[in-house]
């Protein structure tokens, strides 16, 4: 029974490592969200930090200060084979940037910014059927850039940035399901090892597990260069490092539902409290092009195409820090592969001090449909845009922002996990000499599959303002 809790304290830890599937937060800039989120071939000043360092070089301010915040509100549901629909209830996001930067020389600009480049907050609840994946989640990784820009000439310009990154993890999810708990008491009743009034658990899930830990500093790099072809038409590249978050001593916890689990489950369980892991999660690559064409003075669009390096979820690494827990270390294959994402965007001039924006970003789904897992649901989403700008005086711009996110829904998806007590169950029954068949047909297995088909979507208002002289 030892190793069976060992074991699961690896599997629960496992899913620290795929919080970010598809979560790469695209609202980091009130100004650019209206434009589809687009940004590598446009010359943005302090904001060019994050979209692509080489277009701060082109600023023609002294300094340019700029800050932005967004709410995400996102909605998720999960339908079952038997036709019952379950709904996230999901705590407000807030990704936000703030930059400011400044002019060393004509031709030389710096700056540092600050923002939140991944994240993710999902919250399905403890009693739904597929806790044993996932009841909530908190994720979120912060970062600082320094960054320093150099126009080479009037059309060319180069840009670099430090990636300074940390985060935090904080995730619940049920160690064991409620229905095999059920079976095991039935069984448990009638070989005389349980009192006959023991009630069964229906939907409560019996045992919770949370595991909390922080992710230390680590250190990337976001490059970038930006070419005039003419006074109408910019391109543009960047490329953002990948990062490996790397939680170094994880802290877990049971939460038991009452006080049947506890004197049930918590000779065994309550080891986990004792359990200390490691876990790596990979901040993804980003690979970003773009152009901007400016048809008259007062138009401009933009298009910009980028590939994110999911690739980097195909293994999940979870190691225990106390040398007797070795043989439990896990190495688990994923599935997931590299995915693009496109931006279209637009803004006008209505006045010298008005302008508005419209844009659709099209984000395609990393995720394999057979790994799928509800911490994050992956599926491809559509997301048109709008935004507005004010400007009450010319060096101050107050920039709203807004858009909707629908997901294109994942049917049939499904995620196959251990199913702990399930295991335990047989290797018990096999002991007592019980055949295989009678155990199958009690319902007992090592392993179960959570399918559903989900959907989403979500609303990103968004607040920013810029004061630059």
């Amino acid at each position: 029974m030892n190793k069976l809790i060992l074991a699961a304290a690896v599997t629960a830890a496992a899913t620290l490592n795929a919080n970010a599937e598809g979560y790469q937060v695209n609202s980091l800039s009130a100004k650019q969200l209206g434009m589809g989120h687009t940004g590598i071939a446009l010359e943005l000043g302090a904001e060019s930090m994050f979209f692509n360092p080489a277009g701060m070089a082109f600023m023609d301010n002294t300094l340019d200060l700029s800050a932005s915040v967004a709410a995400i509100s996102s909605h998720i549901s999960a339908k079952t084979p038997d036709g019952t629909t379950y709904h996230s209830d999901n705590k407000i996001s807030t990704p936000l940037m703030v930059a400011a930067a400044f002019k060393v020389y004509d031709n030389f600009k710096a700056g540092v910014s600050f923002y939140t480049p991944y994240g993710s907050s999902v919250t399905w609840g403890d009693n739904w059927p597929g806790a044993v994946l996932n009841q909530n989640v908190d994720l979120k990784i912060y970062t600082v850039q320094p960054t320093l820009s150099w126009a080479i000439t009037d059309k060319l310009s180069i840009g670099a940035g430090a990636m300074v990154s940390w985060g935090t993890v904080d995730l619940n999810k049920a160690l064991v399901t409620a229905s095999t708990a059920d079976r095991a008491i039935a069984v448990m009743k009638q070989l005389g090892q349980l009192p006959a009034e023991t009630p069964a658990f229906g939907n409560t899930t019996p045992a919770s597990v949370n595991l909390k830990g922080s992710a230390d500093v680590v250190v990337g790099f976001n490059v970038g260069a930006m070419y005039k072809i003419n006074e109408k038409i910019n391109v543009g590249a960047q490329f953002r490092t990948r990062m490996d978050m790397k939680v170094k001593k994880g802290d877990a916890s049971v939460i038991y539902a009452n006080s049947v689990a506890s004197s049930m489950l918590g000779s065994t369980l309550d080891l986990i409290n004792n359990a200390n892991f490691a876990a790596q999660m990979p901040a993804p690559w980003v690979l970003g092009f773009g152009v901007s064409y400016k048809p008259i003075p007062r138009l401009t669009l933009a298009l910009d195409a980028r590939l994110t390096g999911w690739h980097a979820y195909k293994t999940l690494d979870i190691d225990f820090l106390a040398d007797q827990l070795e043989p439990y270390d896990q190495h688990i294959l994923k599935d997931y592969k590299n995915a693009w994402a496109f931006s279209l965007g637009a803004q006008y001039a209505i006045t010298d001090r008005c302008d508005l924006r419209a844009g659709l970003m099209t984000d395609l789904t990393p995720v394999n449909k057979e790994c799928f897992n509800p911490e994050t649901p992956g599926m491809t989403r559509i997301a048109p845009t709008v935004g507005f700008s004010f400007r009450p005086i010319p060096s101050f711009s107050i920039d709203l922002g807004f858009m909707y996110t629908a997901g294109c829904g994942r049917k049939g998806a499904s995620c196959e996990y251990a199913d702990l007590l399930g295991a335990n169950m047989i290797a018990r029954l096999q002991a007592a000499g019980i055949p295989d068949a009678a155990i199958q047909q009690m319902g007992f297995s090592s392993t179960g599959k959570f399918a559903a088909d989900y959907n989403l979507h979500a609303f990103t208002p968004s607040i920013g303002i810029q004061y630059k002289f």
